[in-house]
């Protein structure tokens, strides 16, 4: 696999294996290894043993779809600011997405920074955080895209062939995405937080609509107002705005 990903400094290391037990786990061991440059991107044809948010287990045909992971130095940014990197970078893999679809209201970041189209999941992104101190020494982002897979086991999830009806050639893919993935990092980067917000806000899925969320074991209806700097969820629950954390909601 070739690309050419016209950056500074994303994916001008550009690792590809044909299979691998996860993208992050080879990300870290090169870490480990000292062999990383910043920006220092992974990519294969296959995981073994993909993980996703939550602790679930990322699911993806053979040479179907994009897994890649790409290593970041962020350490302008402190621990307690890791929720501004989980935005920018779902906002770079949304830009990516939305510059391949076209005009699509349909397409949706669904918090924290999984990738929607409707009610299907396009992708998702997990994002582990080494800490130096109180700042992050460096960033592994896991990002998983469904391309053009066309069976799943889960009927929640799709892919960008199912939507259009057409088949990708990865390769071409690749050099876009992390292009999509710097700009925003760099905005990051130049301290364009409340910018990064605004555009995320616009496209969180089901933001200042009526739904039902399981809480605490129970179908409750609320409504999502806002994401806190720390990256809880803001909801509006029974005339109460509370916060949760990634394990405390689920979408219903």
């Amino acid at each position: 696999m070739v690309v050419t990903p016209q950056t500074l400094f994303t994916g001008q290391q550009l690792i590809w294996l044909p299979t691998c037990t996860s993208t992050n786990s080879e990300a870290q061991n090169f870490v480990v290894q000292n062999r990383a440059s910043d920006g220092c991107t992974i990519i294969t044809d296959f995981q073994t043993a993909g993980r996703g948010q939550r602790g679930n287990h990322w699911e993806g045909a053979a040479a179907e779809n994009l897994m890649l992971s790409v290593v970041w130095q962020p350490r302008f940014l402190a621990a307690a600011q890791q929720f501004q990197l989980s935005q920018a970078v779902a906002l770079g893999v949304h830009d990516w997405a939305a510059a391949l679809l076209g005009p699509a209201p349909n397409l949706k970041l669904k918090w924290p920074n999984d990738l929607y189209y409707g009610n299907q999941k396009l992708g998702g992104i997990l994002i582990e955080n080494s800490l130096s101190g109180t700042t992050i020494q460096h960033s592994i982002i896991g990002i998983g895209l469904n391309i053009n897979q066309q069976v799943f086991d889960n009927t929640t999830a799709t892919s960008f062939s199912q939507v259009t009806g057409r088949r990708y050639l990865r390769e071409e893919l690749v050099a876009r995405l992390l292009e999509s993935l710097e700009r925003r990092y760099l905005q990051l980067r130049a301290g364009q937080v409340g910018h990064l917000r605004q555009d995320y806000l616009r496209v969180l899925y089901r933001y200042q609509e009526e739904h039902l969320f399981l809480i605490e074991g129970r179908p409750v209806s609320g409504q999502i107002v806002g994401v806190e700097e720390d990256g809880r969820l803001a909801v509006a629950v029974e005339n109460e705005l509370r916060r949760f954390g990634l394990q405390e909601i689920r979408h219903v």
